[in-house]
């Protein structure tokens, strides 16, 4: 047995045997995690009581009763209530049935599991459950229960016995097909958009200032200088709270390895059929991609001329860890006081930590000694000038803070309807599979992403604003913003969830979500970007 819970509510489960179910002849039902994913997850496996044999069927019979206590009864009523189902497990296999229903004024429960299991050679492929046998509840009742086994065989093979879990229907739909085409679309129009204007721009500034070069200084100085050129000597200068800005670029590098290697994964692994080996992959490749983060981040601070370089790598460590684990343990405190299954237990925080001190720390020092020491030294086109050029007045339009909340306008328009396809498969009743659709769309949002911030960049710079770095970056990650507003759209008319708990676990691992989302986009942004502003600024001619 695993969980039970509200259906309405997925993620506010509890353990199985917290209602008042008999557990068969076993005196004891053991508990135990498979992986610190289950754990972190909320899976609370417990072994049954029923007696089942392989390919040996049982014909209905009792096997256990209870005697409602006032207690039990209005337990038992408010799980009917509520319409509380359960999950299962036969052979890895999970299958689910509802505790009772309401009929009229009075609350009834199924009293009788009959299992369909279905099997080719010695393994099992299938597995169906019915519940039968209505029982009505009152005080003082005594229910008995009962169950029984079929065994069949059948010409399922072992390696598809997923399949049926999984919904076609839903996932290649033709709205589905047409997002992807869609974004498909978007991403020729912007690369093209992007490339022909930029470029024709681009070209007449070149000749612009290549006519200048052959002026002397006095018509320089009566000419009409403007443009990005003008900003030669303070583009390249040290960001604003560069420990932080180093820290997210990391955490940004990282996270994109991350994603790409665990949907590769899961499309050649199939991940999504074994319980909890996302999250375990997840986790593995995380820490093991810590001298990503480190390498980066340290190259980026050192290039800088960052001269903090141990503060910095603590931060970037440590900067995701810290909000994950934050916002989780928050979470665990309520799901604690509910007694949900999602309270993570306290051996599962400390292996995280663990991972975290011994794992992750180590790994970021030697990604951020190295990155140091060979990518570390400024190599800038330009000189930086000793003092700031005062940056003019322009338009309300060109303002960094209107472009950062434009940016991700476009972005967010390439995923939304993928989102909803991925919000459905975690916060309802559905199985995510289509990883090949995911990898698609995480490609085309990255192209997306990189080719409006460019856009956006060049219209700061031809400002002569040179704030470029925090504004590609935030501009981009931005998307996050939207997509964290959506998440309160499919919350209020996609969903029927409702209590303190389920709507603090959905706003908290959502905000998470867009984090981690935004960090990759603004990283995307920001690197796309750096590119471009080299590569203007080297091949124009600078005195």
């Amino acid at each position: 047995m695993n969980t039970v819970g509200p259906y309405h509510n997925r993620q506010e489960t509890y353990a199985y045997f917290s209602l008042p179910f008999c557990v068969g002849t076993k005196v004891t039902i053991g508990h135990y995690h498979e992986t610190l994913s289950e754990a972190l997850q909320g899976v609370e496996l417990e072994f049954s009581g029923l007696d089942i044999t392989f390919a040996e069927n049982v014909p209905a019979q009792q096997f256990c009763a209870i005697e409602l206590t006032d207690q039990s009864y209005k337990a038992l009523v408010y799980a009917v209530k509520n319409h509380y189902w359960y999950q299962m497990y036969i052979d890895d296999l999970p299958i689910w049935g509802t505790v009772g229903e309401i009929d009229g004024d009075h609350y009834y429960i199924w009293t009788h599991k009959k299992f369909d299991i279905g099997y080719n050679g010695n393994r099992i492929v299938e597995v169906n459950l019915t519940a039968e046998n209505k029982e009505r509840l009152s005080p003082d009742a005594k229910i008995p229960f009962t169950y029984e086994v079929n065994w069949k065989k059948t010409n399922i093979n072992f390696e598809d016995r997923f399949d049926k879990y999984l919904d076609p229907n839903f996932f290649q739909h033709r709205i589905h097909w047409f997002s992807i085409f869609n974004s498909f679309m978007m991403v020729i129009f912007l690369v093209g958009l992007v490339s022909m204007i930029l470029m024709r721009t681009l070209r007449k500034d070149y000749a612009r200032y290549s006519k200048d070069d052959d002026l002397d200084d006095l018509e320089k100085d009566l000419g009409d200088e403007y443009g990005w050129k003008q900003v030669h000597g303070d583009v390249f200068r040290p960001v604003p709270h560069l420990p932080v800005f180093s820290a997210l670029i990391g955490a940004g590098y990282q996270l994109t390895i991350v994603t790409l290697a665990v949907i590769i994964f899961t499309i050649f692994g199939e991940l999504y059929t074994e319980r909890g080996s996302l999250l375990s992959t997840a986790i593995f490749i995380y820490a093991a991609t810590s001298p990503v983060n480190g390498y980066f981040g340290g190259s980026l601070y050192a290039r800088m001329g960052g001269k903090l370089w141990i503060k910095q790598m603590l931060l970037s460590a440590f900067l995701l860890p810290v909000l994950v684990c934050g916002t989780a343990f928050f979470i665990n405190f309520i799901a604690m006081y509910y007694h949900a299954s999602r309270a993570i237990p306290f051996g599962s925080m400390m292996a995280v930590m663990s991972i975290c001190t011994f794992v992750i720390l180590p790994l970021t020092l030697v990604g951020t000694v190295l990155g140091r020491n060979l990518a570390g030294q400024p190599d800038y086109p330009c000189r930086i000038n000793a003092v700031p050029r005062p940056i003019p007045e322009k338009k309300w339009f060109m303002e960094p803070l209107i472009i950062i909340f434009v940016g991700g306008i476009l972005p967010f328009g390439s995923i939304f309807i993928e989102m909803y396809f991925i919000f459905t498969s975690f916060w309802a009743y559905k199985i995510y599979y289509v990883y090949g659709f995911m990898l698609l769309v995480f490609l085309i949002l990255m192209i997306v992403t990189v080719c409006v911030t460019i856009v956006c960049t060049y219209f700061l710079l031809n400002a002569e604003d040179y704030r470029w770095q925090w504004t590609s970056f935030l501009s981009a990650g931005s998307t996050a913003l939207y997509v964290y507003l959506y998440s309160f759209y499919y919350f209020i008319f996609k969903t029927k969830m409702y209590g303190l708990f389920q709507t603090t676990f959905y706003f908290g691992y959502m905000a998470l979500f867009s984090l981690a989302l935004g960090i990759i986009c603004g990283t995307v942004g920001y690197m796309g970007t750096s590119i471009f502003v080299r590569k203007i600024y080297s091949t124009v001619k600078i005195d």
